[in-house]
């Protein structure tokens, strides 16, 4: 699948967080850029991290993961569910696929709770339910409409029957094992159709059969979607940075060396050393080495460096190592612990945004990318990834900086409506200033929406002083 390229090109939000309704298209219909970056502005409360947070449900759903409570507690308060619908773009060489992946959230009590408890004490779980995969294909000849892969909201493990007889087959004994995983998935807060169980069925049962185009084709779908969430897709959310805070460094990174791929997240303490398995020391001394290399040019002169302390057992009794990750300028060494900040969250992303400027099959979203960073700075980052790279980047920022140095195409916004968050400003002109554009907006309200929810100077300072009476001795 190396020459895939993945893209999430649209995103359907319904009654999630303070979105009743939300829609929002990632592609720049300007211009025919090789990156797409999708850079998210508004009022606090407005929608923002809702987007992330979706984004972040994805790729668990992808990769058959639990999805936490946190999410269900998260279902608008005026609905019993949520759902969201996705929209991907695949290329394969000179094929084109559009794929489709749906699904609805709800909350409900779980079943191995206690009985006959209060309703306030019961645990409750989330759950995907109705989830859809479909697909259309274009190229080589050859064209499929849009039509459904795989359906689970049916009693039956999925429909349609047809698409079901060709991926797993009429063997009832399988139905009967697919039925059981599918509640089994429901009870485990997990995606049915990326799940293990499901995944495996079809492949062994692919395996046996010809090699018939549409299987093929199927199979390609599912694989490559199981790939993207897996290895393609990260979500840095506000949770990265409160563990800055607690002086614990969130080091994602994703990069290759001798035809393999390393990927994860290593939490690094940085107020005393870390213990490490043996085998990812090496690991982090790549990824810093590939890191300074851009760290050094934004920062200039700063790079970064492991200090091995030496050995030590894991609780499991195998060899592991002792690190502290230092910073070195001017012919000086300090622990990375002292540095500001702003230097550690660009340390934190940094090899994810070096991925995003060279690969074309990667997504990355941030929650907060401006948090602690010199605006200037993140203006000139965000022009040269747009311009030059090649990946997918989306993020929310409260900076307005970034409205100036980057392709318009390149933004939207939120609303003050919870029945149509998301939009794209119309009437901006190529001799417009973005950034001016949309404080003027704030102002005089010129879009088919409002885009902020408008404050008073006077009542603030007098609510300020009603608020001090309470303080005052």
């Amino acid at each position: 699948m190396e020459n895939t390229k993945v893209r999430l090109s649209k995103i359907w939000i319904k009654d999630f967080k303070n979105v009743e309704y939300g829609c929002l298209n990632f592609e720049n219909s300007r211009k025919a850029y090789k990156a797409s970056i999708l850079g998210l502005y508004g009022q606090n409360g407005s929608g923002k991290t809702a987007l992330i947070d979706v984004i972040n449900l994805l790729k668990l759903a992808l990769c058959g993961r639990p999805v936490p409570l946190y999410y269900g507690d998260s279902i608008h308060v005026e609905s019993d569910s949520a759902s969201f619908r996705f929209q991907f773009k695949i290329n394969e060489g000179e094929a084109l696929y559009e794929v489709f992946y749906e699904f609805s959230l709800r909350k409900e009590i779980d079943s191995q709770s206690e009985p006959n408890v209060d309703e306030d004490e019961a645990k409750y779980r989330s759950v995907l339910f109705d989830e859809k995969l479909s697909y259309s294909y274009e190229g080589s000849g050859d064209k499929l409409r849009l039509s459904t892969l795989i359906d689970t909201s049916s009693k039956e493990a999925f429909s349609p029957r047809t698409k079901y007889e060709s991926l797993v087959g009429k063997n009832q004994e399988t139905a009967m094992d697919l039925l059981v995983e599918k509640r089994i998935a429901s009870i485990t807060s997990r995606s049915f159709i990326f799940s293990k169980e499901l995944l495996n069925t079809i492949r062994e049962h692919l395996r046996a059969c010809s090699q018939d185009q549409n299987l093929i084709r199927h199979r390609f779908v599912l694989e490559t979607m199981v790939n993207y969430g897996n290895y393609d897709l990260f979500v840095i959310n506000t949770s990265n940075s409160g563990l800055i805070s607690l002086d614990a460094l969130p080091l994602t990174f994703r990069y290759s060396k001798n035809n393999q791929r390393f990927l994860g997240q290593i939490p690094v303490s940085l107020d005393g050393p870390t213990n490490i398995p043996d085998d990812m020391l090496q690991i982090v001394k790549d990824v810093c080495e590939n890191m300074n290399i851009v760290l050094s040019k934004i920062v200039p002169g700063l790079t970064i460096g492991v200090k091995d302390l030496g050995q030590h057992l894991t609780k499991s009794g195998k060899a592991g190592r002792r690190i502290q990750l230092m910073s070195y300028k001017n012919s000086r060494e300090i622990p990375l612990q002292f540095e500001s900040q702003g230097i550690k969250k660009i340390i934190s992303i940094l090899q994810l945004l070096i991925v995003v400027y060279n690969k074309s099959s990667i997504t990355v979203a941030i929650d907060e990318l401006d948090s602690g960073i010199f605006e200037y700075l993140l203006g000139e980052l965000l022009n040269i990834i747009s311009e030059k790279g090649k990946g997918q980047l989306i993020f929310t920022s409260h900076n307005l900086r970034p409205l100036e140095t980057i392709d318009r195409g390149f933004v939207a916004f939120t609303t003050t409506n919870p029945k149509n968050r998301y939009i794209r400003f119309s009437h901006v002109k190529d001799n417009h200033n973005l950034r001016d554009f949309y404080f003027r907006d704030i102002v005089l309200g010129e879009q088919s929406e409002e885009v902020y929810e408008p404050t008073n100077n006077y009542e603030i300072a007098l609510a300020f002083r009603e608020a001090g009476e309470a303080v005052e001795p």
